[in-house]
């Protein structure tokens, strides 16, 4: 894990107010992006993409989550204007978009610990469209996705001690110390 040299958090967890962050979160999904235009249409930029996006968006049970994500990134939303599905929660078409994303495959990358791409996707989910989330909730997911990222997953145990935290009202330096360990690593 490294700190960002902007916000200096560890790697991607201050996605919510720090542009470097943030777009190491948004390439996490456009990596899939582009391996999955790739190896469907033999190149990363196929003249239209949108069209793509619409398919793949049509059929989310039938490709990874990653590329799923992306597609939705790709088409606007005709009610808020956003990217669809991350639009604030109570749009209707966002929502709808947000909920379907969720049939997309998941599988873990190699090397991680099993489940670790669910949590992955779930924290990214959260923390792309944080809208309709609790800000602790919030908090603990963006916190952890440098662990998820560098794949490991926390224990059942360790993931219930960090939400009885934030549900108490922990501060914000509390939920580091319970994530990343006091010394700055992760837990």
């Amino acid at each position: 894990m490294e700190r960002c040299p902007e916000c200096h958090r560890w790697e991607p967890a201050g996605v919510l107010g720090c542009a470097r962050c943030a777009g190491i979160v948004d390439e996490i999904v456009e990596e899939g992006w582009r391996a999955f235009l790739e190896s469907e249409f033999g190149t990363a930029e196929p003249p239209d993409e949108r069209l793509i996006a619409e398919m793949v968006t049509e059929e989310p049970d039938k490709h990874p989550w990653r590329v799923v994500d992306a597609a939705y990134d790709r088409l606007t939303c005709a009610e808020c204007g956003g990217k669809l599905s991350r639009g604030p929660a109570g749009c209707g078409p966002c929502d709808l978009a947000n909920g379907f994303r969720y049939s997309a495959i998941e599988i873990d990358r190699p090397g991680v610990a099993p489940g670790n791409e669910h949590a992955l996707r779930v924290n990214v989910s959260v923390a792309r469209r944080p809208s309709g989330i609790s800000a602790p909730e919030v908090l603990v997911r963006c916190l952890t996705l440098p662990i998820l990222l560098a794949g490991r997953l926390p224990t059942h145990a360790q993931a219930q001690a960090v939400k009885s935290l934030a549900t108490r009202g922990a501060t914000e330096a509390e939920l580091v110390a319970a994530v990343h360990g006091d010394d700055g690593t992760a837990a």
